[in-house]
């Protein structure tokens, strides 16, 4: 799968992110377009380096797993380190 292809499951992947953990992020939209791009490809990267699966297929079960994943931990490290900032 081509850097675009992990471009648009990071969209979506940030979409679902965000669904499953709502809430008022700081940066709005944009940023957690660029949560959900990032954390797609960490989690591409993490999922090949840990189980050695193979996830060049764009409509692979694991491959959305992973990205949406990745992007739930980009997220909510996200949050830990902006919510300390707006704290202090």
């Amino acid at each position: 799968m081509g850097i675009l292809g992990w471009i648009v499951l990071g969209l979506i992947a940030g979409a679902i992110a965000k669904a499953i953990m709502p809430g008022k992020d700081p940066g709005g939209i944009i940023i957690t377009m660029l949560i959900g791009i990032v954390g797609a490809i960490l989690g591409g990267f993490i999922g090949r380096a840990l189980f050695n699966s193979d996830i060049n297929s764009f409509f692979d079960l694991s491959t959305w797993l992973l990205a949406i994943l990745g992007s739930l931990v980009l997220l909510g490290i996200y949050r830990l380190v902006t919510g300390r900032r707006a704290h202090a």
